[in-house]
């Protein structure tokens, strides 16, 4: 099938610090990142006209980010759909981009969520006015992470998925994590204990967090954040690197219904829209940037997205085949280290656009040989209540 190549990602950057300790604001942190993913690219700043944003800078966050770099684009769009926002902006630029609204879009983030010491996983997502889950979990404490662990406890209860088995998550992004200078130097300034490799029997014997995740299940709490350049195809073609396309994308949302299974996310309704429009099937993607807030998270996606079927994905991601020296076994996982071993300063779905075009680049820590079809997807808000999905298809030439 002939794929359509109207827009690529020709920049990237991600901030290095996870701890920047106080030094450093958001909006520095998306400044920095941008200027490098733009001299990256080999363009500049009067190259950019549209602006992509989740407002993570403050309020009226397209007027705030414009005068900040001192732009004056065409298209400003701050579409916020927590986790996912960078998926769905991926998307939204592709689309201006073809559409001839633009010619380079600037996607950038940043956060000082470890350093305000923002407690994310105990916390829900209300407090902004009446909430339509208010009368329904907020009255009675329902926290993020309790929520995914109601999602996991009930994929256990359906399909008799295991620790062991969700541990596998925890234990392939931690391999990755450790070939990542920048995600071990995470795990020093974030004061990780005993930072290795681990194994699934560490991961098990880890504190309880809520039943049924334990601590190595959990995201980490950092700072950081990164900037993408997606760019025409009459602009990609004389960038400094190699352009990674965009193929397909994907949006979808989830709620709460009477009678609804909440092991299933909305990645079911994204991703054939995304698989579709690129003329891919899972079975040829080589990398799988997930999202990876807990390993339950995973787990649901990776059957969602079509890797297998709904309910054996414990079974499937035994035996260490979401490594990135198995590339005969299925695609790597979060070659990067994920959000579970690398950073996770609130909002991780920059990052998985990052380290995909990393890999389809040649670039990663921990490089899939020939690697020329990557899937970045993206969960935001809590994966057994409400949340939204993006999925985005890339490839190399």
């Amino acid at each position: 099938m002939s794929q359509t190549r109207d827009a690529a990602i020709v920049g990237i950057h991600e901030y290095p610090s996870r701890d920047v300790e106080g030094e450093l604001s958001p909006l520095q942190i998306k400044a920095q990142s941008a200027a490098r993913a733009l001299e990256d690219a080999g363009l500049n700043w009067r190259d950019v006209d549209a602006v992509y944003d989740a407002g993570e800078g403050g309020p009226m966050s397209g007027l705030t980010i414009a005068e900040y770099f001192g732009l004056k684009p065409n298209v400003i769009d701050t579409t916020n759909v927590g986790g996912s926002s960078y998926e769905y902006h991926a998307a939204h630029a592709r689309r201006d981009i073809a559409q001839g609204k633009a010619r380079v879009a600037l996607l950038t983030y940043g956060s000082t969520a470890h350093s305000n010491m923002a407690r994310i996983g105990v916390g829900g997502r209300g407090g902004l006015g009446v909430q339509p889950g208010d009368n329904m979990e907020s009255f009675v404490g329902m926290t993020l992470v309790a929520n995914y662990a109601m999602a996991a406890r009930r994929h256990m209860y359906e399909y008799g998925t295991t620790s062991e088995q969700l541990a596998e998550i925890s234990v392939a992004t931690r391999l990755h994590a450790m070939r990542n200078p920048q995600a071990v130097k995470a795990m020093e300034d974030l004061e990780f204990l005993n930072i290795r490799e681990t194994t699934i029997e560490d991961v098990v014997n880890s504190r309880m967090i809520a039943d049924p995740l334990h601590l190595l299940e959990c995201c980490m709490i950092s700072d950081g954040g990164g900037a993408v350049v997606i760019a025409a195809p009459e602009v990609a073609k004389d960038c400094a690197k190699t352009p990674v396309w965009i193929l397909g994308t994907g949006e979808a949302t989830k709620y709460p219904e009477n009678g609804g299974d909440i092991t299933t996310s909305a990645a079911a309704q994204s991703a054939p829209q995304a698989f579709g429009e690129a003329g891919v099937t899972p079975t040829e993607i080589d990398i799988a940037m997930i999202y990876d807030s807990f390993s339950i998270t995973v787990l649901a996606l990776l059957e969602d997205l079509g890797f297998c079927p709904k309910g054996e994905g414990g079974s499937w991601v035994e035996g260490g085949r979401l490594r990135f020296d198995r590339p005969d076994d299925g695609p790597a996982l979060n070659t990067d280290g994920g959000g579970l071993s690398s950073n996770h300063p609130g909002m991780r779905g920059i990052f998985l656009l990052i380290e995909a075009a990393r890999q389809l680049r040649g670039e990663s820590t921990s490089q899939v040989t020939d690697a020329k079809l990557a899937v970045a997807h993206g969960n935001g808000g809590m994966l057994g209540s409400r949340h939204c999905a993006g999925t985005v298809i890339l490839g190399r030439d």
